[in-house]
């Protein structure tokens, strides 16, 4: 009785690969693309493994500003809200930062002065930063300019208007990961 069951699954399996036009030959060929693609699969896996998603501390980071103007110039500080930077090996892969823009406070003034322009900068007719508390920028694309130093296209967003902006990235050359 088994076995002739199992000899009528053979011929209903000869007959449906036979319907198909599966042969032999195909689906040896069929097992060697599967094995192809799952050896693309563990490629890619492993290459998307090797970047690296690294937070900064955002309670010990800033960023130094200079604004100029006909008259002179300022500078100042704005503080980072949190941010992240990705790195395939000791290359910078991508970023995405966001900013406290209420933070926003000039350095190079004192007193009176410094709050008059801390005043100016955050009022509606500069960063509107009550109406936009948070700026953003998001990398876009990263290309190797020279020997830790990365040429950067982003899309910068200020007071909900997003701009692409390019710049070069530096990074010190003993970075490790912990």
């Amino acid at each position: 009785m088994l076995h002739s069951i199992t000899k009528k699954l053979e011929n209903q399996t000869k007959n449906y690969l036979s319907h198909f036009n599966i042969n032999n030959q195909n689906l040896k060929q069929m097992k060697n693309l599967k094995s192809i693609a799952l050896a693309l699969v563990v490629a890619f896996a492993t290459v998307s493994v090797s970047a690296q998603t690294k937070k900064i501390d955002a309670a010990k980071s800033s960023i130094n500003w200079l604004g100029k103007k006909v008259t002179g110039q300022h500078n100042g500080t704005v503080n980072f809200k949190e941010g992240t930077l990705v790195f395939k090996g000791k290359k910078v892969a991508g970023g995405n930062f966001t900013v406290d823009m209420t933070s926003l406070t000039a350095t190079d003034l004192q007193g009176e002065y410094q709050g008059k322009l801390n005043g100016h900068l955050k009022a509606d007719d500069f960063f509107g930063t009550e109406k936009f508390p948070t700026a953003k920028l998001a990398f876009k694309k990263v290309a190797v300019k020279s020997a830790n130093v990365f040429t950067v296209t982003a899309d910068l967003t200020i007071k909900g208007i997003t701009k692409s902006v390019t710049f070069d990235l530096a990074t010190t050359a003993n970075f490790c990961f912990n």
